[in-house]
Parts: C-alpha cells; sequence; structure tokens
C-alpha cells in the first residue's frame, strides 16, 4: 500500500483526532475526513508525476525532448524505406513516378519515370508510402500491382530493404543522453565521435577504432537502427557529419583528423535444429516463424553489446516459443558452441532450417 493512497491518508487524518470521539466507518468524522482523503491522493499523485517529467530516467515524450535538449539533444525522426525494384512488361510500356508496388503488407511507390526497355524489364527506384520499419521487407517480398498498370507484367525487389526506421524511442534517447553526460566528450576524443555517429538519424551503435590508419586517423564502425548492418547511404551521411572533406573540419571533427566510416560486416547465424512441436495446433512453418522472430529480437539485443552469439540462449528461445515441445540437435553454423563476434561485426539471422 502508498504511503499517499487515500485508505492510507485518512488513516494518519483520523490518528490526529482525540479517540475521544467515535472515528468508526459512517461516522461524522470518518465520512468528513474520507473526501479529503481522497483529494490528496489527487494531489500527490500530480506531484509525483510533475517530479517524473523533470528527470531523464523518468521523463517520456516531449518533456524528455525538453531535457536532452539541453545538453544539444533532439529525437531522431523516423525515416520511410526506399530501394529498387526490377520490373517486367511489354516493351515500351510507361512506369510513372507515384505509380504504386506492394509487398503483402505496405505499398510503395515509383521514385521515378520510365519504361520496359527492349531487354524487357528494368530497375526502378521505388519508396514506402508509410514512415518506419513497416517498409523494411526481405527480398522478393514485393510482387504486387495494387491496380494493373498498362504493360507492366512483374515487379520484384531483389534485396533486401532495410532502411526505414521508427522515430527514436524513449528509451533510446534515454540512453543518447546518458552517453553524452556520463562520458567525457571533448576536444575530438573517441567518445565525441561516437556520439557524432549516433546523432546521425538511422545510426544504432557505434565503435570508434583511434588511430586505425595511423596518426591523425579515426575509423567509426556503424551499425543502423534496426541492429543491423548499414547501407552506403547511412554509411555516407556519418561521414558527411562528422568529416565531409578529410582532414578540413567542415564537419563536427577538427581540423587534421580523418575519419573513415564503414558497416559493421553482417555475420550470418544460420541454425538447424530438430523439433518436437504440437501439430495439432500449428504448422511447422508457423513454429519456425515464430522462432525466427524470436531470435532476431535476441540477436538485435547484443548487437555490438556482446561479442559472441550464445549456444544456450538460442536453445532457450526455441524451447520457449509456443507450440514446441522438445528440441534436439541444434547447431549454430555447423558447430554446438557458442559463434564469436568480431568487433567489425553484427550477427544476422540468416535462417532456421529443421535437420
Amino acid at each position: 500500500m502508498s504511503t499517499y493512497d487515500k485508505a492510507t491518508i485518512q488513516a494518519r487524518l483520523l490518528a490526529n483526532i482525540s479517540d475521544d470521539y467515535d472515528k468508526t466507518e459512517g461516522q461524522f468524522i470518518y465520512d468528513v475526513e474520507k473526501p479529503v482523503s481522497i483529494e490528496l491522493e489527487g494531489v500527490y499523485t500530480t506531484l509525483d508525476g510533475m517530479l517524473d517529467k523533470r528527470y531523464a530516467d523518468t521523463a517520456t515524450g516531449k518533456n524528455l525532448d525538453r531535457i536532452v535538449k539541453g545538453v544539444g539533444l533532439t529525437r531522431k525522426v523516423t525515416i520511410k524505406s526506399y530501394g529498387h525494384v526490377t520490373v517486367s512488361g511489354i516493351v515500351g510500356s510507361a512506369i510513372n513516378k507515384g505509380e504504386y508496388v506492394a509487398s503483402d503488407s505496405v505499398n510503395f511507390q515509383f521514385t521515378e519515370s520510365a519504361s520496359i526497355p527492349l531487354t524487357g524489364s528494368i530497375t526502378v527506384g521505388i519508396e514506402c508510402v508509410s514512415y518506419g520499419t513497416i517498409g523494411n521487407v526481405p527480398a522478393g517480398a514485393i510482387k504486387y500491382f495494387p491496380k494493373t498498370l498498362q504493360g507492366l507484367q512483374t515487379v520484384t525487389n531483389l534485396n533486401e530493404i532495410n532502411n526505414g526506421y521508427d522515430e527514436e524511442s524513449n528509451e533510446a534517447l534515454r540512453i543518447r543522453y546518458y552517453a553524452k553526460v556520463q562520458t567525457p566528450a571533448t576536444s575530438g576524443n573517441k567518445y565525441h565521435y561516437r556520439n557524432w555517429a549516433l546523432e546521425v538519424t538511422g545510426t544504432g551503435n557505434a565503435r570508434v577504432i583511434p588511430l586505425s590508419y595511423g596518426k591523425g586517423t579515426v575509423k567509426i564502425i556503424i551499425i543502423n537502427s534496426n541492429n543491423v548492418g548499414a547501407d552506403e547511404t547511412l554509411v555516407s551521411a556519418v561521414k558527411n557529419y562528422i568529416d565531409p572533406v578529410d582532414g578540413m573540419g567542415e564537419g563536427q571533427a577538427p581540423i587534421g583528423a580523418v575519419c573513415t566510416v564503414v558497416s559493421a560486416t553482417e555475420l550470418q547465424i544460420n541454425i538447424t535444429v530438430a523439433l518436437i512441436i504440437d501439430t495439432l495446433n500449428t504448422t511447422s512453418d508457423e513454429v519456425i516463424s515464430n522462432i525466427e522472430n524470436s531470435i532476431t529480437e535476441y540477436l538485435a539485443t547484443i548487437a555490438f553489446n556482446q561479442s559472441y552469439v550464445s549456444y544456450a540462449k538460442i536453445g532457450s528461445i526455441i524451447l520457449n516459443s509456443t507450440y514446441v515441445q522438445d528440441y534436439s540437435n541444434l547447431k549454430l553454423n555447423g558447430g554446438v558452441v557458442n559463434v564469436p563476434i568480431a568487433d567489425s561485426e553484427v550477427a544476422i539471422l540468416g535462417g532456421v532450417v529443421l535437420g
């Protein structure tokens, strides 16, 4: 029971009244003090809420935005995903900017106009119509024309699209805030470079390697906000923000410091496992999908935070998946041990195969 709930408040109020009076429930003194205790509970709740809004560890939303602004930070905004699709059709058929293609769950728009060449197919730029990670889709997911487009027959994305980012969460912004106020980021030291990299929308985490190519050089290895490798656009954005012209001090980096920015190399974790599942209530495909989603979430939590993929943790995730009764013969990249992750790598799921 809280110190400031109405029952506790009323008990304290009644304790201050002489026992010469009847203070039992339903009597005058009890009934008179009850609404007072209710009002005081509301006041204390409001005061607690006001205090929560003032501190970084409890503030959320616009209140947290105001706090981090005091140290020069702003919340990173949501971004639409973009990429390319290959369109086939009748030679000469028009592809018009703004027309739609789609995956099972989200629409994309052509970002340029073109026409089907003599080869019968062409690669065209697209952008998701919705902001955020909803537009991140695997290779081959884009395969529909929501409405008939004259002369166009098939569409597909040959490569995964993973550069859509949600608005920075309260927790992620809070972590950046504490990283800035608790580390001595001054005079272009390594903490400064990491904070600069994290300020760019789309950057999820960064590692800084001083003197990577000799005196006056710095290397930054980044992953994106989805905790996978960064695409070239994000790598260029971080480079241009920190050191657009090598060593000239035209970005955040001081004069004479040459900064190189690269993406972490994606280390695929390929999993084989034998499963005993409840086939009366589900299918093996559904079970595999659930396992893959859970493992992907786990790998995101250890990205740049842990130097190995835990064999035991993967086993636990599998065993705790819905409809899984037991498993055996679990292998990660062909082995039955933890998979090491180098400093320049980020682990991603290759796939889960029944074996």
